[in-house]
């Protein structure tokens, strides 16, 4: 059991655990909310790559040959409940995801392009600057 720190004057105190933020993530993936499409017209013009085959082709030059700059989508989802653990330093997590590229033809038929699968090993430390609560995440694997 954790031990909060008696408060002397008003603050804010927050305390996560290791079973709150799984039993989170179990439910969010459970519900499908840890799922997003991504269409071409989402993304800033300034964005360095676009969803585009042109801007694809680049990794794949055969989808660029078979469909010249056309839209594309990514379809992002967890193919599994993400895991998460606390520390007094960061909350680490292992993420299970997938994206599914689609080609999107003029007549709105999507042509599946490719598949990725792909996991990751994250760490998320909170950081208070002042009276501002941010953070940062880095890839760890």
């Amino acid at each position: 059991p954790t031990v909060l720190p008696a408060a002397h004057e008003p603050m804010l105190l927050l305390a996560v655990t290791e079973f709150v933020a799984n039993s989170a993530a179990f439910t969010y993936f459970t519900a499908g909310a840890l799922r997003r499409n991504i269409s071409s017209d989402m993304l800033p013009r300034r964005f360095p790559l676009q969803l585009r085959t042109k801007s694809l082709g680049l990794f794949s030059p055969e989808l660029q040959e078979r469909y010249p700059d056309q839209p594309m989508e990514l379809h992002l989802s967890a193919r599994q409940q993400p895991l998460l653990s606390c520390r007094p330093d960061a909350l680490h997590g292992a993420l299970f995801g997938s994206a599914e590229a689609f080609v999107v033809l003029p007549n709105a038929t999507r042509v599946p392009a490719f598949l990725l699968n792909i996991d990751a090993n994250v760490t998320g430390k909170p950081t208070i600057t002042g009276n501002r609560l941010g953070g940062t995440v880095s890839l760890t694997g």
